[in-house]
């Protein structure tokens, strides 16, 4: 499945890194394990970060996705399931609706 990996870069370790020049490798270590389908690097909420797509298989990948980041920068990662428009056809959402239209918990 894939997923949309938010990842937040605290300033420390990062600012450490770019002065001491080892940022560049470290992040294209990561990347190159990681292999994501896209990447984009933008500021979140006043810090350094990244959005990944992924393809996970399954759930235990997930560490092997998240640690790299933790280890290496202190950082926070967000997973969520993404679904393309075909997923969103497959979901039925007309059969849901006539399932769940009208209950009350």
């Amino acid at each position: 499945m894939k997923m949309l990996v938010n990842v937040i870069l605290p300033i420390e370790p990062f600012n450490s890194m770019v002065r001491d020049g080892s940022v560049g490798e470290i992040i294209g270590r990561v990347i190159d394990d990681i292999k994501p389908e896209s990447i984009y690097f933008s500021e979140q909420d006043g810090s350094r970060g990244a959005v990944m797509v992924v393809e996970v298989p399954d759930a235990s990948a997930i560490p092997s996705i998240a640690e790299p980041w933790f280890l290496n920068f202190e950082a926070h990662c967000e997973f969520r399931i993404a679904m393309t428009p075909d997923d969103l056809k497959r979901a039925n959402l007309s059969k849901l609706a006539e399932k769940w239209n009208g209950v009350h918990a």
